[in-house]
């Protein structure tokens, strides 16, 4: 059985943010490391998904910054 689904929206991003956006930054980055230089498209698609979830990453931390003001 797996984990239990978040029950908010609030849960939900911090479990993308801490969770599962880092250890799809690491698994990019892992397969970035092991293409090697002369595969360009390759190289350039990786690097294209790296930059995807870390501009995610950034948008989640700032929908987290605006419910944690909204709370306020």
């Amino acid at each position: 059985m797996g984990m239990p689904r978040p029950r908010n929206e609030r849960q939900s991003l911090e479990e993308e943010r801490d969770v599962e956006l880092p250890a799809q930054l690491a698994k990019y980055r892992r397969d970035l490391d092991a293409t090697p230089p002369g595969d360009t498209r390759r190289r350039e698609f990786i690097e294209w998904q790296i930059r995807f979830a870390e501009k995610r990453l950034a948008n989640v931390c700032a929908r987290l910054a605006t419910l944690n003001e909204e709370a306020k």
